[in-house]
């Protein structure tokens, strides 16, 4: 079972599946209400006619976003960060603990995201949250927080923390034989969400 990942979502779902069109604009009206309560003003743009041109469809499987996060937390923590799928066992599970007690500080939004029905919105705001049933995080933190580990996992960015064009291309085919092919799929779909949600004012829906 995987992760679904949509940027301008409802461009997709008016065409092709109206009650889930209009499931998501319930949700996101909820949503904009929620995080107006609290002080952060953002709404889903609405479909225009022509179609807005930054768009994103992806996803990946649980397991990568799992192996993604632990190396954040390895990261994050100083800890030497391995391929998940390298480590043995008992490695693996007090790398999981590590994972656990920086989830549990609540400060980082790629750590935040633990199952469907999450978003992030192009709005920078500091720690994530809960709002109207979901998780909610800022596609710029997770933008920052996904270039501040990328060379632990053998992704390189130039001085501006932006990926080059051949960048770009490795990621985009990566060999099954990369150590990190898990990882390096998982942050190249997120990163690329990011970068969409950000330009078109869209948010980042998990489904």
């Amino acid at each position: 079972m995987g992760l679904a990942i949509s940027v301008a979502l409802l461009y997709d779902q008016a065409r092709n599946d109206m009650e889930g069109f209009e499931h998501h604009q319930r949700a996101f009206a909820r949503l904009s209400q929620a995080l107006a309560d609290k002080g952060i003003t953002w709404h889903e743009p609405e479909i225009m006619d022509p179609p807005c041109t930054r768009r994103f469809s992806g996803g990946f499987s649980y397991e990568y976003l799992t192996y993604l996060r632990r190396a954040f937390a390895l990261s994050r923590t100083g800890s030497a960060v391995t391929p998940a799928t390298t480590a043995n066992e008992e490695q693996y599970k007090r790398d999981q603990q590590v994972v656990q007690g920086q989830t549990s500080i609540f400060y980082s939004h790629l750590l935040l995201y633990a199952g469907v029905d999450g978003y992030y919105i192009p709005v920078d705001f500091q720690e994530p949250a809960i709002r109207a049933g979901h998780s909610v995080g800022s596609s710029q933190r997770l933008l920052a927080e996904l270039a501040s580990f990328a060379s632990a996992i053998g992704i390189s960015l130039d001085e501006e923390g932006r990926l080059s064009e051949e960048m770009a291309a490795r990621l985009a085919s990566l060999p099954p034989t990369d150590p990190y092919e898990p990882e390096k799929f998982a942050w190249y779909q997120l990163h690329q969400a990011c970068l969409e949600s950000i330009a078109s004012g869209h948010a980042v829906v998990f489904h």
